[in-house]
């Protein structure tokens, strides 16, 4: 682990220098890296500020004083949200416009910078390790919490669940002809939901059904299409599990529909076995078990 640790710091180090972010004037202009990353995260139709916050994993004291520097620039404007009076969005200006079009221009001949040294086999090698190494730090930033089914994420989650299942099942799905997994089924202590973030957004969710010290359920295994790849499905899986474990559960066991074929693969890489039927689910073709360590 200290080998990898130590690796990981001179990469570190090699790549703030390389990109200029330890620069006061970064790509040139006169401010730092950071107020740059606000700019574009902005983007033309403006953001909601908490959002801002949330995507940035920015503290809000040092998020406010980023947007004050941009505000004193005339590049933003911050007001209150028409439509939530206690929230505030920002918006670029003209000129914020015009500057991000430059950021925009300066960041493509840094990229070309960096490549330009190398050959052909060198670029292809440094562009695929990029992507590598940046799918592997998008899945650390998954944060993963039992919440309430009934907030605004765990019913996006669920809504987007019943969508997919209704677009891939070749009946369709009906969660009515369902086994049951109501919000009120889904706290404590007759269940949990939970729910997998990121960059603030949810992104996936799983549940357990709780009986006890008797086989708990695993239902509502989703994740959104935009973090599939990333582990995320394995994540909540072994999330429920741990959760299932405190609860003193020794079992648990789930049932799934022959066309999640990501989903099979998932079960059984994760040490669940093929079992008999314990239940009359109309759209299960499959049912698994797994005896928890």
């Amino acid at each position: 682990m200290d080998d990898h640790v130590a690796q990981v710091r001179r990469f570190n180090r090699v790549l703030t220098q390389r990109v200029g972010a330890l620069s006061e004037e970064y790509l040139g202009r006169s401010r730092p890296l950071g107020a740059s990353r606000v700019l574009w995260e902005i983007g033309r139709d403006g953001s909601d500020v908490r959002a801002l916050r949330d995507r940035l994993d920015l503290d809000s004291g040092y998020l406010s004083r980023l947007l004050r520097r941009l505000e004193t620039e005339r590049l933003v404007v911050v007001e209150p949200d028409p439509g939530d009076r206690r929230a505030r969005v920002v918006r670029l200006t003209d000129a914020g416009s015009v500057e991000t079009d430059e950021l925009d221009r300066r960041s493509d001949e840094l990229a070309h910078s960096l490549l330009a040294p190398l050959s052909d086999d060198q670029r292809t090698t440094l562009v695929e390790a990029m992507a590598t190494v940046e799918r592997l730090l998008t899945a650390g930033l998954v944060q993963l919490t039992v919440e309430d089914p009934t907030s605004d994420a765990a019913r996006f989650c669920l809504a987007s669940y019943f969508e997919e299942l209704n677009e891939r099942f070749p009946t369709g799905f009906d969660p009515r002809l369902s086994i049951s997994a109501t919000a009120e089924e889904l706290v404590e202590p007759a269940g949990l939901l939970m729910v997998a973030r990121l960059w603030g957004e949810p992104v996936g969710c799983g549940a357990l059904k709780l009986h006890g010290r008797a086989p708990a359920e695993v239902k509502r295994m989703w994740v959104s299409p935009r973090a599939r790849g990333l582990g995320v499905g394995r994540r909540i899986l072994e999330g429920l599990e741990q959760q299932a474990r405190q609860r003193g559960v020794r079992t648990v066991r789930l049932e799934t529909n022959r066309s999640l074929r990501e989903a099979i693969g998932l079960y059984r890489s994760a040490g669940y076995a093929e079992v008999r039927a314990f239940n009359t689910e109309p759209y299960a073709d499959h049912w698994f078990s797994k005896r928890l360590r």
